[in-house]
């Protein structure tokens, strides 16, 4: 049958072009610092890097990133001012991330996991407080090739431990972390399954239970995080509604002490970050940029793979937090190498209409007390609670986790007992 081009059509495919999902109204941020280049003989070995927060003096909190170089790649650990204070050469390393107070050698440390390329495992460290350097104290060997992208999570209820890991055929690990009785980190493989085709970056929501993971060309999924959750997931976001390019990449979570915050994601493709709200279905919020800061001659992001964020005051560098990035380019320096970029949270938070919030009193070092059916840990017991119990209602549940903290009286079975705790102690509104 023959086609013809009619206005009407045209009509519609401008509308289309146009239509909220293509137009973004993309909102520009300034970094005041970047680190010292990633080490290595190619420009682009930096990755992944995680903010560790110092108990006692957030000034002298760390920016631990990677180089990803075959021959020399490692650990670079910077200070908020973007300086180098150590390397620690260690192989192909890709992704980073810290979880605090892990209990090892009869003390609680905090430990960084990533991902080594070069033998196909997950590196485990500790900070040490007194030097602000990190010590090897763990490799676990995930019996596959092509170890890519790494995240931790900590369920706050179980106080248990894991490292998730993906590799590049689509494979997802999740091995649950202990010390193995001689001081050193050593884990058992708790689940995996298949994302599909490539995935890299990942965070898993601590409070809520949730992992997000980023599928490079396709887009975000939601998981969740307890290993007894299986393989459902939920679509949060894809490549084809405009807001993402491929690749996705790093990914990274904005807390708040009412349960709430935000999703954040390294849109590569268009060198852009995007907003989604934590909570509920991850709603879209707004899309930012860091571009070059000209009076303290910074470059801007440009294909940035990994990123993090802290809502900690950091003291008189970042009192209302700290964005990170990488950047792939970092032109301006010596030999061009990839570094990362340091961002004030309120600046992007104001630069976003409405203001995104600030919030500097979720401290995730502090022990939060945890109430039977607190399970987002947010101080109430509402109607995300209650339907966290549902989706585990009458599961028979293993003693060594007691259904991701949902069995409350730890009966092996979630029941009616249960849902007495959780309605005795009820605090949220009466009607959802």
């Amino acid at each position: 049958m023959e086609r013809r081009t009619t206005p009407m059509l045209v009509l519609a495919a401008v509308l289309m072009l146009l239509s909220p999902a293509r137009i973004l109204a993309v909102v520009d941020v300034l970094p005041v610092v970047e680190t010292d280049p990633a080490n290595g003989t190619d420009t682009d070995n930096a990755d992944d890097a995680c903010i560790w927060i110092h108990p006692t003096d957030p000034n002298l909190s760390l920016v631990i990133g990677q180089s990803k170089d075959g021959s020399h790649g490692g650990i670079h650990v910077y200070d908020l001012g973007g300086n180098e204070l150590q390397f620690y050469e260690h192989g192909k390393m890709n992704s980073t991330d810290v979880r605090y107070n892990f209990p090892l050698g009869g003390e609680l440390v905090d430990i960084v996991a990533s991902s080594n390329r070069t033998n196909n495992s997950i590196a485990i460290y500790k900070v040490n407080l007194s030097t602000r350097q990190i010590e090897s104290v763990g490799t676990i060997s995930t019996g596959r090739t092509r170890i890519y992208g790494l995240c931790m999570y900590h369920n706050p209820l179980t106080d248990k431990f894991y490292a998730i890991n993906n590799h590049k055929d689509g494979t997802v690990q999740q091995w649950e972390l202990f010390d193995d009785g001689t001081g050193h980190v050593t884990g058992t493989k708790v689940r995996e399954f298949d994302v599909g085709t490539q995935p890299e970056g990942c965070v898993a929501d601590d409070g809520l239970a949730k992992l997000y993971i980023g599928e490079e060309n396709f887009g975000i999924w939601k998981y969740g995080a307890e290993p007894t959750d299986g393989t459902s997931r939920i679509s949060v976001d894809t490549v084809s509604n405009g807001r993402l390019s491929a690749c996705v990449e790093g990914l990274t979570i904005y807390y708040t002490t009412d349960g709430a915050g935000y999703l954040i994601v390294s849109s590569q493709g268009n060198n852009t970050f995007v907003i989604y709200r934590r909570e509920g279905d991850n709603d879209y919020i707004d899309t930012f940029r860091v571009v070059s800061n000209d009076i303290l001659s910074i470059d801007g992001c440009t294909q940035t793979d990994g990123i993090d964020v802290t809502n900690v005051s950091l003291g008189s560098a970042f009192p209302s937090g700290l964005f990170i990035a990488h950047d792939h380019d970092n032109t301006g320096s010596d030999n061009d190498n990839s570094n990362f970029k340091l961002v004030p949270w309120d600046s992007i938070a104001n630069a976003v209409s409405p203001a995104l919030t600030i919030d500097t009193s979720w401290d995730p070092r502090a022990p939060r007390p945890i109430r039977g059916g607190d399970f987002d840990t947010d101080g109430d017991i509402d109607w995300y609670d209650l339907k966290t119990l549902v989706e585990t209602w009458l599961s028979t549940c293993p003693t060594d986790e007691w259904c991701g903290g949902r069995d409350i009286d730890q009966s092996t079975r979630v029941d009616f007992v249960d849902f007495a705790i959780l309605a005795e102690g009820w605090t949220g509104p009466l009607e959802p």
